[in-house]
């Protein structure tokens, strides 16, 4: 009775696991630390932006990402930032204890994009990648922002040559 019905719901259940890895974001405390790439100048309401947890399940991340994770400093709050270092890279950082670290391996470097309004590794230093929750991958509220999320890193963003990247650009250094 249910031989011809089977496809169908085999398409289904991918379909409903598929929405199960999404979930929107919304943190109005998050509001001004991400600017200009969400919420920019002059707008009263927050982007939501929709997040992907299946594609950070074996902790894959680049420079650039956008990613939400669970606050180092906060386990209750989730906080969303820009992915600047992996481990084995070496950073120059922005008030931090010390001017230049080495990310440890398990560990990345975080930061608002919205520079002196952030709370960030900066603050608190490398992040461990156990506290990754998801990767930003759309704008989709309001409807006038819909877009994709591309990974890019701020202009400047201070990463030094170290052994593990042979290909950083020699002008962001």
């Amino acid at each position: 009775m249910l031989q011809g019905h089977l496809p169908a719901c085999g398409c289904l259940t991918a379909a409903i696991l598929a929405l199960g890895s999404y979930q929107p974001f919304f943190n109005a405390s998050s509001q001004e630390l991400m600017r200009p790439s969400l919420n920019p100048e002059g707008r009263q309401a927050s982007d939501i932006v929709l997040l992907n947890r299946w594609s950070v399940r074996n902790y894959q991340v680049q420079r650039g990402d956008v990613v939400s994770l669970i606050s180092p400093k906060d386990p209750q709050q989730k906080i969303i930032k820009r992915v600047i270092a992996l481990e084995g890279d070496i950073v120059k950082t922005r008030g931090y204890k010390n001017r230049h670290v080495k990310i440890p391996g398990g560990h990345f470097w975080i930061e608002g994009d919205h520079y002196g309004h952030s709370f960030d590794s900066n603050n608190f230093g490398p992040v461990s990648l156990g506290l990754l929750h998801a990767r930003a991958t759309h704008i989709i509220w309001p409807p006038q922002r819909w877009q994709k999320i591309y990974p890019t890193l701020p202009k400047g963003h201070r990463l030094l040559p170290s052994a593990n990247d042979s290909s950083m650009d020699e002008d962001n250094e």
